[in-house]
């Protein structure tokens, strides 16, 4: 294993993962401690090649999660923040509103709960019978609607390397992480892949798709895995059928939101994703298979248990993602003019979904502590809304930990 002297150590806290994440954390730190030496290994040769450059570019209000949980406080305060932020460095964002519309009978409880659960969360939302929904959506079709105007899209990639620039810290890219060597009594050293040894007074864990490996290399058992879903998405050749963002009413069961419409920054409309599972943890089409990935997935009672438990909603994720014909039909349910041949496929991402071994899907953030030692370990959707009090909150116990070393 790597040695940790007791001296000459690189930074005072080491960061794994230049996604949205890990980057927001280095910029908490450094702001709310100037001096603090940081530095950020990123495997890959720039920062956000993952969640946070393959997502649907929402800034999510906030609307659909539990009164009282990190996602609803940090996705509330994020939204707003993330605005300010954007608008604070030029880069390219815009607050559009969405509608969640109900197309069956079923989905009203569901819709109104929602309803609820905005106020509940200070979010304003106004309800929508089926001719509002055209004064917004012309092409939209649904029972009922909710619009929620605190809802956007921007560049989360171009936050990111707002974020790496301006947080000071020395980002290594190219830096995969191979070992992790911690004394309680010293600190952390990693050894990265080219052989560079890198020593540290405290860890942090924002390694996304990788957050339960990096945990166990450190010698903490987060007691969950990383089960990998990937998000397929196509792109709207007539994108002028669709204004804004249009979402489904969502299965509480899941924490995935469902197929929906998102006319990005960019003028495209995005149509997506499903969510079904990857056979590698960047599994971004079924051809990228990596077995010993697969194998630690497999092998996790809680992937099992899972299977078991929502088998009918896999199969029918799975049905949409090798049937265009199905997907369509899907989306047909919210825009009845599109065709088969409207639909271009386009890059896929793939969420990290932490996954219990009793097979429950996390539903919430999730942020633990080891010895001098922070693990983020369920930061999906809506993480890159939430991405700087999230930032904030691991940089607080970060500090805290660095100041008790």
């Amino acid at each position: 294993m790597v040695q940790v002297p007791d001296v000459a150590y690189d930074c005072d806290v080491l960061v794994i993962g230049g996604g949205i994440v890990g980057l927001s954390t280095a910029y908490a730190i450094t702001r709310a401690v100037p001096g603090t030496r940081v530095m950020v290994l990123e495997k890959e040769p720039g920062p956000a090649r993952h969640q946070t450059g393959r997502n649907s570019g929402v800034i999510h209000s906030g609307i659909y999660y539990r009164p009282g949980s990190l996602k609803a406080r940090y996705a509330v305060r994020g939204a707003a923040e993330m605005v300010k932020f954007c608008a604070e460095y030029g880069i390219a964002h815009a607050v559009t509103g969405k509608l969640i519309v109900a197309t069956e009978r079923e989905e009203l409880p569901c819709l109104h709960a929602l309803v609820q659960r905005g106020r509940e969360n200070g979010i304003p939302v106004r309800e929508l019978g089926p001719a509002q929904i055209a004064d917004y959506e012309p092409e939209v079709q649904g029972l009922a609607a909710i619009h929620v105007g605190t809802t956007g899209v921007c560049d989360f990639a171009g936050v990111a390397r707002q974020l790496a620039e301006g947080s000071g810290a020395e980002i290594r890219y190219g830096a995969d992480v191979i070992r992790v060597d911690r004394r309680p009594a010293l600190g952390v050293a990693v050894l990265t892949g080219d052989g560079s040894v890198v020593r540290g007074r405290v860890l942090v864990n924002c390694a996304g798709l990788h957050c339960d490996e990096i945990a166990r290399l450190t010698g903490d058992d987060p007691e969950m895995r990383i089960v990998p879903f990937r998000g397929e998405y196509y792109s709207l050749a007539r994108p002028e059928l669709v204004r804004g963002l249009v979402y489904p009413v969502p299965d509480p069961a899941f924490p995935f939101l469902g197929v929906h419409l998102t006319r990005g920054i960019d003028g495209d409309v995005h149509i997506g994703p499903n969510a079904v599972p990857a056979l590698a943890r960047e599994g971004y089409a079924w051809g990228v298979v990596r077995p010993r990935e697969l194998g630690t997935t497999l092998a996790w009672p809680g992937t099992w248990r899972m299977a078991r438990r929502h088998w009918r909603y896999g199969a029918g994720e799975l049905r949409r993602s090798v049937s265009k014909r199905a997907f369509t039909a899907a989306v047909r349910r919210l825009l009845p003019a599109v065709e088969e041949g409207d639909l271009v496929a386009t890059a896929a991402g793939v969420r990290a979904q932490a996954v219990l071994r009793d097979g429950t899907l996390v539903d919430d953030f999730l942020i633990q502590e080891g010895p001098r030692a922070v693990h983020v370990l369920n930061a999906p959707s809506p993480a890159a809304t939430a991405s700087l009090p999230i930032g904030r909150e691991v940089a607080r116990r970060a500090l805290a930990m660095l100041g008790n070393a």
